[in-house]
């Protein structure tokens, strides 16, 4: 049985089982790298490592580096939480897999490879 975005219901189901467990997994990394931002749905900020009392400035050096590290892994995740987020709603309004460029339906094959993928393959930038 089809749903009304022409993906059958129960790849659907399977999808949607994915992007949860996507999301369980992209969430518990990020509690290792950042706190969630009170002020901002979706937001983290990363946290700046504490390795003890600096004994020298190559030590301070070295919390700096960790953190700077630890930035752009921070906002990738972010990044690829808001789209798991963004699918798993339109699987709860009835408009997941379709193209948001083009409004045709994302291959099915596209959706298990890349279940959060936003564009059909002819649109992906």
């Amino acid at each position: 049985m089809k749903t009304s975005n022409g993906v059958n219901k129960e790849i659907l189901e399977k999808l949607k089982k994915k992007l949860e467990q996507h999301k369980a997994k992209i969430e518990k990394e990020l509690a290792t790298i950042a706190e969630k931002d009170e002020k901002m749905k979706g937001d983290y900020d990363t946290r700046f490592p504490d390795f003890g009392t600096p004994q020298s400035t190559d030590e301070s050096a070295l919390e700096v580096t960790a953190y700077e590290s630890a930035l752009p892994l921070e906002y990738a995740l972010e990044l690829r939480l808001a789209d798991i987020n963004k699918a798993l709603e339109k699987i709860k309004n009835g408009q997941y897999g379709q193209c948001e460029k083009c409004g045709e339906s994302i291959d099915p094959k596209r959706l298990e490879a890349i279940p959060e993928a936003k564009y059909c393959i002819k649109h992906q930038k």
